[in-house]
């Protein structure tokens, strides 16, 4: 019996990256997984690697209207959700004298209230599968502040507090809400380009472990917070970045 046997999860931003690792990893534990995201063929392909136990939909995590909709082709596909990963989020570097008000309101929408869209729209279905976890991703940008980086530093401080807010309110329904805060991760989201080089390198740089993280290094965290090996903990955060924030 894997650690998430019989589980029902669904996992944002899963075409690539951090989002491909958790939805992995969920169904190498027994999960079965809805993948979802806006890149269709990556998505379909990688949801056909992982085999019958996932599926992949596109879905806009800031339209509310698209979240129903997979939160019912999930439930019709394999039952009632009882794990959440709010993980797909974007990165967009940029002084604030700057960056363009546009700019700023979608890296909120898509960091910021995609997460507090995923935990209403998935709280009937979670109520339903009598209990589950929500599992935020949110950032090392969620602990401390990050030069030219404003826009997603409050978004992903945003996630940290949310996450608690909902951890107390979801509490009676059996349902578990934690964040995890992951560091400089090597993953498509931060590839070097001459606009990002600069503060990649310095973040690596500061970096106690004095690499990058992979995926699968968060993905291992997810996984426990996925189990019922920590059903007593709720409203925490769960940092993986190689020490960045412990200085």
């Amino acid at each position: 019996m894997g650690r998430t046997s019989g589980k029902i999860a669904l996992v944002t931003g899963a075409a690539r990256g951090m989002g491909a690792a958790h939805a992995r990893r969920l169904i190498e534990e027994g999960a079965k997984v809805m993948l979802t995201d806006v890149l269709d063929k990556e998505g379909a392909e990688t949801a056909r690697t992982l085999g019958p136990n996932a599926k992949f939909m596109h879905h806009d995590v800031t339209s509310e209207a698209e979240w129903k909709a997979v939160v019912a082709a999930t439930e019709a596909a394999f039952g009632p959700i009882s794990v959440l990963v709010n993980n797909a989020g974007i990165l967009i570097i940029g002084a604030i004298e700057t960056l363009e008000e546009a700019t700023y309101r979608r890296i909120i929408d898509i960091n910021q209230v995609s997460v507090f869209l995923g935990m209403k729209s998935v709280l009937p279905s979670m109520k339903r599968a009598g209990g589950g976890s929500i599992i935020n991703i949110s950032s090392g940008a969620g602990l401390i502040g990050l030069p030219f980086n404003s826009a997603y530093c409050a978004s992903k401080f945003a996630v940290r507090g949310m996450t608690k807010s909902a951890a107390i309110e979801f509490a009676p329904y059996n349902i578990r809400v934690n964040s995890i805060h992951p560091g400089l991760i090597e993953t498509p989201m931060t590839a070097i380009t001459p606009e990002t080089e600069a503060t990649l390198a310095a973040a690596a740089a500061a970096t106690p472990a004095n690499r990058l993280g992979q995926p699968d290094e968060v993905a291992n965290v997810m996984i426990l917070l996925a189990s019922d090996e920590t059903r007593f903990s709720t409203g925490a955060e769960f940092v993986v970045d190689g020490g960045i924030t412990a200085q």
